[in-house]
């Protein structure tokens, strides 16, 4: 991943928005590193349509392929996409905080509250 942190958090939530992404995430958090043939064998999915998925998840920066014994490659969770789509989504929610608060105080007025309307 490049370090545009905007570029990687839109990585992150494309690569994050399909379910069969996730769980493969999600297998490789609970397990551990795989190869897809392990990962095909634990989910019901093809060892080719997991693949695919793995190379946009790579592509993402959240996994990373480790080339082993034999031509096997591995793939492993990779946490700084992750962390970089977190610290985005904690400046959204600031400035929705902000705005939210600047719209209360311009409904509730001066000596007067929302619920008073």
């Amino acid at each position: 991943m490049g370090t545009d942190p905007e570029a990687t958090a839109a990585a992150v939530f494309t690569a994050l928005a399909d379910p069969t992404r996730r769980a493969l995430l999600g297998e490789l958090a609970a397990r551990g590193p795989a190869t897809a043939t392990d990962l095909a064998d634990r989910l019901p999915i093809s060892r080719q349509a997991i693949a695919k998925h793995l190379a946009l998840l790579s592509d993402a920066g959240l996994v990373a392929a480790e080339h082993g014994e034999r031509r096997r490659v591995r793939f492993r969770l990779q946490s700084g996409p992750i962390t970089v789509a977190q610290s985005f989504l904690a400046v959204l929610a600031t400035e929705w905080d902000q705005r939210l608060s600047q719209l209360q105080g311009h409904l509730e007025g001066p000596g007067r509250t929302v619920r008073d309307r």
